[in-house]
């Protein structure tokens, strides 16, 4: 995208909000990634410390996930084999799309966050918005990853009791509420209240391998499946035309990289657009032929019958399987604090935005403030995950969030970074630019209108 003679506004401090207050709020860095301060005089010299293949295998890290366990389903969801992997390829365009444009927008405006590149290109009402959908997104998806943690450690017990998973939850130890709950607050909750999370970033790298080993299983057991496993059902084509369209938020939730990637680019020792859109298409590539291998392996193994979690469709005392769930549980044992890392800390760089109060005026108030977050962050989501045990249902909410990200905010920043420069003359590439992000926003707002009404009327009222 050709840079225009004009510069983006970044002055967004229509509430007088302080700039220590906004320097607090940059968050959601991959633990992986540590990029230059903004402020430093090197900003702009290209003196990160990611080199370009590095940067390839930080993006696939941040888009996989224990997401890919619902992709089965999503193909079942869109109607088959053919139909899910057209849906991938047809979203992928819009999804590389948007990873560049965010990056033409951070290196516009100077901004090396995700939500402060939404506020300085859009102004205070999108960016207000970004905060809340990031706040709301990785509340949901801290739900999930509890729910997760029930359904594997469902199977891991059934099989350590060698009974049916109906007779052994009867007991109160095996029971599903009290094993999530044990969990989390042994394991979870002391993991969650520290301010920094960079002691992570290990863990999290053992949680990819974790993630790849999953996929591996599944396809291997649709290569040599189980004796056992009687003839199913394979769906050729959706049920109505518009199902096709409640896969879209697995792919949306799966995919969805766009926020961690604005500092994964400007931790680059090269932070250039065409360098990076290298890069983001070599990592969805990447992560599209892990998602597609574990879909349709998955789908093609159990058919219409496949569960929303794929595991859960396996039998309890299968051992690699098992070893899959332990992968799982690490990961999302080790993706929770992370996820609520971010979300709390949009929820404090709101607050002290708001109030106007600088991080020198509440350094003594902050960690009374931090654990009283955690705790309500903590409490809320276990109460949430321990009554809704289908994580179907929460993907289908916070899948629609992951399509803003994907499609609204990014085409926002592309309209307004092009409607900001001065030109005398506006050209056909220009007038292209545009109407891509006109598109992108209207495709956004669509699939999250369509897959929030769905989650709304359907899912959570069923």
């Amino acid at each position: 995208m050709a840079q225009g003679t004009g510069s983006i506004n970044s002055d967004y401090k229509d509430w007088e909000w302080s700039d220590d207050a906004g320097e607090r709020a940059r968050l959601l860095q991959s633990p992986s990634v540590e990029t230059v301060p903004k402020n430093s005089e090197s900003q702009g010299n290209g003196l990160g410390t990611t080199s370009a293949l590095g940067a390839v295998f930080i993006v696939v890290n941040a888009a996989l996930g224990a997401g890919l366990l619902n992709f089965p389903a999503a193909f079942s969801m869109a109607g088959g084999v053919a139909a899910g992997i057209s849906l991938q390829m047809c979203m992928l365009i819009f999804i590389i799309g948007g990873l560049v444009i965010l990056a033409y927008c951070s290196q516009a405006s100077n901004e090396r966050t995700y939500q402060e590149v939404v506020w300085a290109v859009c102004g205070k009402v999108p960016g207000v918005l970004c905060e809340v959908a990031i706040a709301v997104y990785t509340f949901g998806t801290c739900i999930a990853f509890l729910i997760i943690i029930g359904d594997q450690e469902d199977k891991i017990i059934a099989a350590l009791v060698k009974e049916p998973e109906e007779v052994g939850s009867s007991r109160w130890y095996t029971d599903r509420k009290f094993t999530i709950s044990l969990t989390a607050f042994l394991l979870i909750l002391p993991l969650s209240i520290p301010k920094e999370i960079g002691f992570q970033k290990y863990a999290s790298s053992l949680s990819v391998i974790g993630t790849w080993y999953v996929t591996a299983v599944i396809i291997i057991k649709y290569i040599w499946p189980d004796k056992e496993l009687v003839p199913v059902e394979i769906p050729t084509s959706p049920s109505t035309w518009t199902a096709v369209f409640n896969a879209m938020p697995t792919i949306c939730f799966g995919f969805q990289c766009h926020v961690s990637s604005v500092p994964v680019f400007n931790s680059m020792k090269q932070p250039e657009v065409k360098t990076w859109g290298a890069v983001v298409t070599a990592a969805m590539v990447i992560a599209l032929f892990v998602y597609t291998g574990t879909g349709i392996c998955g789908f093609l193994t159990f058919g219409a019958g496949v569960e929303q979690d794929v595991l859960m469709s396996y039998p309890s005392n299968d051992i690699p399987v098992a070893l899959a769930r332990a992968f799982i549980i690490l990961c999302v044992l080790t993706s929770y604090p992370i996820l609520h890392f971010c979300g709390r800390a949009v929820l404090e760089g709101l607050w002290l935005r708001y109030t106007g109060i600088t991080v020198e005026e509440d350094v003594v108030r902050e960690r009374r403030r931090r654990l009283l977050q955690t705790i309500s962050w903590f409490l809320l989501t276990l109460l949430l995950a321990l009554f809704i045990p289908d994580i179907g249902k929460v993907i289908s909410v916070i899948g629609g969030l992951a399509a803003c990200f994907i499609f609204v905010f990014p085409g926002l920043c592309l309209i307004q970074a092009k409607l900001s420069e001065i030109q005398e003359t506006r050209a056909i590439s220009w007038w292209a630019q545009v109407s891509y992000g006109v598109f992108m926003v209207t495709l956004g707002a669509f699939i999250f209108g369509q897959t929030t009404a769905n989650a709304i009327f359907v899912d959570l009222t069923a």
